[in-house]
């Protein structure tokens, strides 16, 4: 028999689905529960909570650049009895041409949707958000709803009555819990392995869920996962020898990216440049991930066996790839958020800085360009507060549309075969 599931999706973010998504998956595994996650969209971050509270790695669905047979072979390739799904955002917020959502992620894998409802500052009200998403998707099975941060048992009751005369089930309800709150940074959450007293947090995240929410209706409410008709599309990994920074530092990138290459015949070779370790000299090619090398830029700096070994692997011509916080650290220099210079790895030739900040977010189709690691079409996600003070001569590496089709500028800087992007490459396009 395989594996079953629902996407645990709200109204918008900051309703509690990561909080109540944890304490979910740690009360299943307590129960002896077969249970794995995944998550919506392209976020790095949730999916190392989601390992830390169920004990098994999590995986990132992205409806908006992963085809659908992509989203149901990884989705099946989690196995387990139960996949628990974290939405992004809220239920139907997606990409800018409207694809992408945890809705259409749902729809997908013909899984239905358990909707978390806010209902500190409303009550009966909150029925407008469930009825509204039954309105606007028929298609779409909604499970229930759990409402989230009531006042008083009077409360929840005003805020059930509405939901249950429409025929809405009300899967549980949780109590308003300033202590159950996670500690975020500018990306978004502090990482897993970062956050102080963090099983704690899931013990007692899972203690309120198992108190407040009907666990065995909700489990009962899963459906069967629709299986894949062809494999998924898979990125070609860049060398056969892959030297991967792996670290506080540089703790973004995909792991499904990293299986694929496996699943090609590839070999990962991990490094930590905060710990001063270099790239494997038989690596024939380097891949810096994002991730918040700003946070880390004095030691980076400080880093001299890391930029040694990196500066004499590109010497020697093996392929250096960066993404994001990895592209910052091919520059020549980050600044960080307080005005300071710290030298980086000077391969390419741009200054990058936290002390100007501007927001730059959303999905990229790229095409890459003469000399890139990849030949046929991306799809990526940039999300980043860093601007470039100074670029010098380089070829570009990517021609960049947006969600819509809209062209951007062109991305990322190639010197012979070292580059980098902000975009973070999700899939295949």
């Amino acid at each position: 028999m395989g594996a079953r599931g629902f996407v645990i999706a709200a109204a918008s973010s900051g309703a509690g689905k990561t909080t109540l998504t944890l304490g979910l998956l740690r009360a299943l595994r307590q129960r002896g529960v077969d249970v794995r996650a995944a998550k919506s969209g392209p976020d790095y971050i949730d999916p190392a909570f989601h390992e830390a509270a169920c004990g098994l790695p999590s995986v990132n669905l992205d409806a908006w650049s992963m085809s659908p047979d992509t989203l149901r072979a990884r989705a099946a390739s989690q196995g387990g009895a139960l996949l628990v799904v974290e939405g992004a955002m809220g239920v139907l917020d997606a990409g800018r041409d409207g694809r992408g959502s945890a809705a259409d992620l749902a729809q997908v894998l013909g899984l239905p949707v358990v909707l978390v409802l806010d209902i500190a500052k409303t009550g009966q009200s909150a029925v407008l958000a469930a009825a509204g998403l039954k309105a606007l998707r028929p298609d779409l099975p909604l499970a229930g709803v759990i409402l989230n941060r009531a006042g008083t048992r009077a409360h929840a009751e005003m805020a059930s009555r509405p939901l249950l005369a429409a025929g809405i089930p009300v899967l549980g309800v949780l109590s308003r819990s300033a202590a159950l709150a996670l500690p975020e940074r500018h990306l978004g959450l502090v990482q897993a392995s970062e956050t102080e007293g963090l099983e704690q947090f899931l013990d007692a995240a899972a203690a309120q869920v198992a108190a407040g929410l009907r666990i065995t209706a909700l489990a009962d409410a899963a459906a069967p996962l629709a299986p894949p008709a062809t494999p998924p599309r898979r990125l070609p990994p860049p060398g056969q020898r892959i030297a991967v920074a792996r670290d506080t530092a540089f703790t973004f990138a995909y792991p499904h990216l990293l299986d694929d290459w496996r699943a090609q015949g590839a070999q990962i070779l991990p490094f930590s440049p905060l710990e001063d370790r270099g790239p494997d000299p038989l690596a024939d090619a380097i891949y810096l991930p994002g991730g918040y090398p700003e946070l880390h830029a004095g030691r980076l700096a400080q880093a001299h066996k890391f930029q040694g070994l990196t500066r004499r692997a590109a010497d020697r011509g093996v392929l250096i790839y960066g993404e994001c916080g990895g592209y910052m650290t091919l520059g020549e220099g980050l600044i960080d958020a307080e005005g300071r210079r710290h030298e980086m790895l000077g391969l390419l030739p741009l200054v990058t800085s936290f002390a100007t900040r501007k927001l730059s977010l959303g999905y990229r189709c790229l095409t890459p360009l003469a000399g890139a690691p990849w030949t046929g079409p991306l799809r990526a996600h940039e999300f980043h507060y860093a601007t470039i003070v100074e670029e010098g001569a380089a070829d570009r590496l990517f021609a960049a549309t947006d969600a819509t089709g809209a062209a951007v500028p062109p991305m990322g800087l190639r010197i012979g075969r070292i580059s980098g992007s902000y975009a973070h490459v999700v899939a295949p396009g």
